[in-house]
């Protein structure tokens, strides 16, 4: 079993070692210490809007469900019975109604969790079964946090709080957020969601990797532009051009765009612009975010056009396209990859439909952009399993003494955003193996 020290040792400022993509034991560590002790997304609000509504999915390794209780309060728990153990909701999504109810043996517990009911109860008395956890219905993840319809959870009973876990980072749910005439985001649909054979870790660099783009989607983007070009680059350009065409930006763009990173692994790409900066306006999109900030707010709102925001761990949002990305870890080289688009409530619906046109052309399991990264990600993990090098390299721009606690702003091709990622990693990975 890996000390403290030794997963420490791993990640050495201008390089990571390769046991961190590929080891088994590394990943069942990760699960246990890292997933479990930082705050990790879980859904929308909006996905569970009415008393009862519930949906399904995974913290790290954990199955769990996000529901709606009586009271109106969001519940995260565990998605197993205290009797047998047999899982409580198979369906991605649905209504329980009031109450959750076993297929097995029929025990019943309140949406909250707490134990309602057991055919046959007299059975249990005088056997101590009051005193013992099963009694107490299903368990509860440690805390849930509802962050302006963002829900995320910490499986720990203790440990750092939502706002120093955070902190500033929450700028970018704000801005998307505030992006809404009416202060608010719906879930637009189930999400795109496909496997990639490859360490979670890859996908969530590869947010803030602003040296890949012109390169690896030369043959999607690349081939875009071309055609466009001996069209005679006619104007207006179509949404789907205003899309793809800025993936083939030169290096130039990506530097001066710049970097900012925040304590705990968390940071974005597009300080100053981004690939969405350019994007045509939206009648009548301006003059309702005006009615509800006033024209000087609204300005400032849409302004702002950061590209990619990691929340470390394990997803990244977007707050100019509306778009959320999870990261899902299911094996040392296995992801499931979710892309969730949301509806700014008041807001014209060409924005959504662009929305979703981004969605399809770059994250969906048919989409041209996406699998260029995912053909990167597998060479990267078959290529991790040579015996030529130990280790991988994240070195760019990064100057002998980098705090990674205070937040700070670089050029936009700087790895340090990696480098913030895996300080964060050895962090959250020690602290509770030091602890044991």
């Amino acid at each position: 079993m890996q000390t403290a020290s030794q997963i420490a040792a791993l990640f050495t400022g201008p390089q990571v070692h390769r046991d961190v993509y590929t080891s088994p034991e590394i990943y069942k560590l990760e699960m246990q210490h890292l997933f479990a002790n930082t705050w990790v997304f879980v859904g929308h609000d909006s996905q569970t809007p009415n008393k009862g509504d519930y949906f399904t999915t995974q913290i790290g390794d954990q199955h769990v469900i996000q529901v709606r209780h009586s009271d109106g309060e969001i519940h995260v728990l565990y998605n197993r019975c205290p009797h047998k153990g047999t899982k409580i909701a198979i369906d991605r999504e649905g209504n329980t109604g009031k109450f959750f109810r076993c297929p097995y043996h029929a025990w019943s517990f309140k949406t909250d969790g707490c134990l309602l009911a057991i055919p046959l109860k007299k059975g249990y008395e005088n056997t101590g079964f009051e005193n013992t956890e099963n009694a107490k219905g299903m368990t509860a993840v440690g805390a849930v946090q509802n962050y302006r319809g963002f829900v995320f959870a910490r499986l720990a009973a203790e440990g750092i709080s939502f706002e120093d876990y955070f902190g500033d980072s929450l700028s970018s749910i704000d801005n998307m957020v505030d992006r809404s005439p009416e202060g608010r985001l719906e879930i637009a649909g189930p999400p795109l969601r496909y496997m990639h054979q490859c360490n979670w870790k890859m996908l969530v660099e590869n947010q803030t990797d602003t040296c890949h783009p012109m390169v690896a989607h030369e043959s999607s983007a690349g081939t875009a532009v071309n055609i466009w070009k001996e069209m005679g680059n006619p104007e207006p350009r179509p949404p789907a051009m205003e899309i793809i065409a800025p993936f083939m930006s030169p290096y130039e763009f990506f530097e001066n765009m710049g970097i900012r990173t925040w304590p705990n692994g968390h940071g974005h790409t597009g300080v100053h612009h981004s690939i969405h900066s350019d994007y045509s306006a939206i009648p009548g999109y301006f003059e309702a975010l005006s009615e509800t900030h006033g024209e000087e707010r609204a300005k400032e709102i849409l302004g702002e056009n950061r590209h990619n925001t990691v929340y470390f761990p394990n997803i990244m949002i977007k707050g100019p396209i509306q778009q959320l990305r999870n990261f899902i870890p299911l094996g040392p080289d296995k992801t499931l990859v979710e892309s969730y688009i949301y509806r700014l409530v008041g807001a014209p619906d060409e924005l959504l439909a662009r929305t979703a046109m981004y969605n399809r052309m770059i994250n969906a399991p048919t989409s041209m952009v996406g699998h260029d990264d995912l053909e990167m990600y597998e060479r990267a993990q078959e290529g991790l399993m040579s015996n030529g090098m130990e280790w991988v390299n994240v070195q760019r721009l990064r100057t002998e003494e980098e705090d990674f606690g205070e937040e700070a702003v670089e050029n936009g091709t700087t790895e340090r955003q990696m480098r913030n990622q895996f300080d964060a990693w050895v962090k959250f990975m020690t602290a509770t193996m030091e602890n044991a």
